[in-house]
């Protein structure tokens, strides 16, 4: 029998040719791809592990508070013949000193940074002269104000360097903590990060009446809260990984001074809150969990005062708290984590897992007394929204306001002077958001379909809106009507705002149509607005 060998036939008896070398080569591919989807494995789980850890921020116990808080100076102001209250503001880049033998460059009104606090009565006629001494165009709006729509100071009012803007107006509104900040169209984050805000106060007869902390600057104190961060000897504002809701820093300051304290000498102190931050929000309180009365938000007293323990505060929102100090005692002002972001992603990388210890309030070994807090404060003014005459929706997301990215020349809603209106307010963006209306205070009717908790009951002009929240807003438009110029619906959250998440509405007299407002209103020289609110 003769036997024939195949071509294929490995020498010696073993494998075809081919076969061991080929499977080889292929267990040798997957060995070294299974190594490296390992090793990458291992890496980006290490940098998401990293990036999570890192994302934390708490400084709680961290640093001695061993700065004395700086008080903003009253602004002073000059009375004209016919009753107007005259302030004066400079825009200016300067530098501060924020850390020793630093200098920081910075922005500011009057200053190197943020701004003298002004302060009028209701029924005051006021007016404003505004340079730009800055190399760039700005504007300034006054937060909270009730004034006409050209004296708002929105992206419309610019002011170009070099240039003098002077609104006025009639002050027409409850006793109030506001501010004023810039508002140029896509640079206000920029603008409000190097040191442009400042305090405007409003006081009327009846909260001058009430037995509550008033001396300014003594027990009754301005607290305007920033997150900041250093690059070297200048302030950063780059966001980083996974931060979309903007900014965020690894440090606090009030009233531009790092790890301040203030001495007290009362028993009751009265703190007025400003989150001037761009995007973080904060949950103040006291590590002891001691109540406090919270007596105003944004647009001045509630009825009654509020006790708690924690009020939270997005960026632009107020709040007004009365703390009961004892003789010799240290207690610091301290941002909380909150759980009311979204997911825990959400909560890490937008801040909301975040400590911070502000301010430190360091009580004298004998305090003066202090009448209590007075059960009732101020009767509402608010709208209740049962004589609404329409209903608006608003769906927030960062790519624009019901779909609609923010155009200058667009105006978006239109609305009757005198009217009362609903605005339901929806966020399921997976992302923080806050919710800002120019020119009106409003009344928060519900969160989710129920009656809002004692921090949203006052007067609010802006308001956290988490994901996941629906809210309904009452307000009332007394105008003064103006068809050609807009004001701002937005939010806060300033780098939101500059990426297009704000709209424009008008206010026209009943059965008028709005007309078209120009790209920018600016004003490019001396010149003087004499309109005022009807």
């Amino acid at each position: 029998m003769t036997r024939h060998t195949s071509h294929h036939a490995a020498p010696d008896g073993g494998d075809p040719p081919g076969v061991p070398r080929r499977a080889f080569r292929w267990k040798r591919l997957v060995i070294v791809l299974g190594s490296l989807v390992t090793t990458v494995a291992v890496a980006v789980g290490a940098l998401f592990a990293w990036l999570w850890t890192d994302a934390k921020v708490n400084t709680a116990g961290k640093a001695p508070f061993d700065n004395a808080l700086a008080i903003p100076p009253l602004a002073e102001s000059a009375v004209e013949k016919d009753g107007t209250r005259v302030f004066d503001l400079r825009m200016q880049a300067g530098e501060t000193e924020f850390r020793d033998g630093v200098k920081t460059p910075t922005w500011g009104f009057n200053g190197s940074y943020l701004g003298p606090t002004l302060r009028a009565k209701r029924g005051e006629k006021v007016r404003v002269r505004v340079d730009n001494g800055l190399d760039e165009a700005s504007s300034v709006h006054w937060h909270g104000m009730h004034l006409p729509a050209r004296m708002d100071g929105g992206p419309h009012q610019m002011i170009d360097p070099g240039a003098t803007w002077s609104p006025r107006w009639t002050v027409d509104q409850p006793a109030a903590t506001l501010w004023y900040h810039p508002h140029p169209h896509g640079r206000t984050e920029d603008h409000v990060r190097r040191g442009l805000a400042g305090l405007f106060l409003l006081d009327d007869d009846k909260s001058a009446r009430l037995p509550l902390p008033k001396r300014y600057g003594v027990d009754d104190l301005p607290v305007v809260v920033q997150d900041v961060r250093f690059d070297g000897p200048r302030l950063a504002g780059d966001r980083g990984l996974m931060q979309n809701v903007g900014f965020l820093g690894d440090e606090t300051m009030v009233n531009g001074t790092l790890r301040p304290y203030r001495q007290i000498h009362d028993e009751l102190i009265r703190l007025r809150l400003l989150n001037a931050s761009t995007a973080r929000t904060y949950a103040f309180g006291f590590p002891d969990d001691r109540g406090f009365s919270l007596i105003a938000t944004d647009g001045g007293l509630l009825e009654r005062p509020a006790v708690m323990e924690r009020i939270q505060l997005s960026p632009g929102e107020r709040a007004e708290i009365v703390v009961r100090m004892e003789p010799g005692e240290r207690v610091m002002l301290r941002s909380f984590p909150q759980e009311n972001y979204g997911g825990a992603w959400q909560r890490r990388f937008g801040g909301g897992d975040d400590t911070f210890d502000v301010l430190e309030l360091r009580a004298a070994e004998r305090l003066r007394s202090s009448p209590e807090v007075p059960a009732a404060l101020v009767a509402s003014q608010l709208p209740d929204g049962e004589q609404a005459v329409r209903g608006r929706h608003f769906d927030l997301k960062l790519s624009g306001i019901n779909g609609r990215e923010m155009d200058m020349g667009r105006v978006d809603e239109t609305v009757t002077r005198g009217a009362t209106e609903v605005w339901t307010i929806r966020n399921s963006n997976g992302m923080p958001h806050n919710f800002h209306v120019h020119d009106v205070q409003f009344r928060v009717m519900e969160v989710n379909g129920k009656a809002p908790p004692p921090a949203l009951r006052g007067p609010k002009d802006t308001v956290f809106v988490p994901h996941g929240t629906t809210m309904k807003l009452a307000l009332r438009f007394t105008g003064p009507a103006d068809p050609d110029t807009p004001y701002m619906y937005h939010c806060h959250l300033l780098y939101h705002e500059d990426e297009g998440m704000m709209g424009q509405f008008v206010v026209v007299e009943k059965g008028r149509s709005a007309g078209g407002p120009p790209d920018h209103a600016g004003h490019g020289g001396r010149q003087e607005h004499g309109e005022e609110a009807d």
